[in-house]
């Protein structure tokens, strides 16, 4: 079994704690069998969080097994204990995964792991992270960040994007998608520009004028619907439709269905196994070159790669 090691120094931040502990440990696989077997591991018997204080089951010997290992967040910076320092090189070097959530991208930059890789942290910590590890390419404007082995989140929720991610690498979209219905979270969020990150449509709020007209493109993705057809249907002008989008998403109506056309397939690359030629027509693209060079451009990788990476894991 995959086994998760969550690792608790002082001032940990019980959220950013709290939030892989669940996470992992509530995973199923189909079968209904734990996909995950969580540790808390710590460099003391007793760990100082802030309102409570923790008694880790495992000591640092536990990151030895791990498969992956989360830093989480701290809410004061003191310098890393020499000890778990060493560990957390000792594991890189056995290629352990290991990946922070908010802070903890200050825990693992101090190990000079994320020299020269690109990482993310709270977008109000950013700075400090940069001027601290110049060596470090700090993107404050993304939720997470996957470099492969290493991994890094934003604050709060990301550190629950990060997560699904994760589980979604390990196990594909289905286990992914019910570890986030338990979290009560969509499996992607607008915002993550990272090579594997799933890109989700940009989102209006519930109840918003647009949303019946957003759920009918996202249903009709496939079809050839012009901005005229748009606006025909939402029973406005051309330029006010574009307008309210703008207002309500961040985006025009012809960007957010190209994005809805690219999530859909993301889905159809993961299911079926059908080409890729196959997939850019069923989903609205005239041209498979068209589809390729917008599919890199909203998701970060090639069809091909997506494929490789996210249907591989998916289970029989």
């Amino acid at each position: 079994m995959h086994i998760v090691a969550v690792l608790a120094l002082d001032q940990v931040v019980p959220f950013d704690l709290a939030t892989p502990i669940e996470v992992f440990a509530r995973t199923r696989l189909p079968d209904g069998a734990p996909a995950y077997e969580v540790r808390i591991c710590g460099p003391a018997p007793e760990v100082d969080a802030g309102m409570f204080a923790l008694r880790p089951p495992w000591d640092l010997s536990g990151l030895a097994a791990a498969d992956t290992i989360i830093v989480p967040g701290r809410s004061a910076n003191p310098p890393v204990p020499a000890p778990v320092l060493a560990a957390l090189r000792a594991a890189a070097g056995r290629g352990t995964r290991i990946a922070s959530i908010c802070s903890g991208a200050f825990i693992l930059a101090a190990t000079g792991l994320l020299d020269g890789l690109r990482a993310t942290t709270h977008w109000a910590a950013a700075g400090e992270l940069a001027r601290l590890h110049p060596a470090v390419d700090v993107d404050p404007d993304v939720l997470y960040v996957d470099n492969g082995q290493f991994l890094s989140s934003a604050g709060a929720a990301a550190g629950l994007d990060l997560c699904l991610h994760l589980i979604r690498r390990d196990h594909g979209s289905a286990v992914a998608a019910d570890a986030a219905r338990l979290s009560v979270m969509p499996l992607e969020r607008e915002g993550g520009q990272a090579q594997f990150i799933v890109h989700d449509t940009p989102p209006a709020p519930r109840g918003s004028e647009l949303e019946p007209l957003l759920v009918w493109l996202a249903e009709n993705c496939a079809e050839e619907l012009t901005l005229a057809a748009i606006a025909g249907f939402a029973g406005m002008s051309t330029r006010t439709l574009n307008r309210r989008f703008r207002e309500q998403t961040g985006t025009t109506p012809l960007q957010w269905l190209l994005r809805a056309r690219v999530r859909r397939a993301q889905q159809l690359l993961e299911a079926t196994g059908d080409s890729v030629d196959r997939i850019a027509g069923a989903v609205g693209f005239g041209s498979p070159t068209a589809f390729r060079e917008r599919f890199k451009r909203v998701a970060g990788t090639s069809p091909q790669a997506y494929r490789a990476s996210f249907r591989a894991a998916a289970p029989s």
